[in-house]
């Protein structure tokens, strides 16, 4: 499973490591994922899916089955 958020599609980003010389190294900057159990009352049950903490905070503002609709998601597979 690729790293990336299942609601937002945020993934890792590219950037550089820059030390106290000022050398620039490629590295990569990791998004934030957590498994998390959220309820689904539509479905009338529990899906699990990983998500970034950006995008939990915005779950609990619109609702699952709002951003699963703005995502194209199909929630009956989780």
């Amino acid at each position: 499973m690729a790293r990336r958020c299942q609601l937002t599609g945020k993934k890792a980003n590219n950037a550089y490591a820059v030390s106290h010389s000022h050398r620039r190294t490629k590295r990569l900057q990791q998004v934030n994922l957590q498994w998390k159990r959220v309820w689904w009352p539509e479905g009338n049950r529990w899906v699990r899916l990983r998500l970034s903490t950006k995008a939990i905070k915005t779950l609990q503002k619109k609702g699952l089955q709002t951003m699963a609709n703005e995502a194209g998601i199909n929630l009956n597979k989780y």
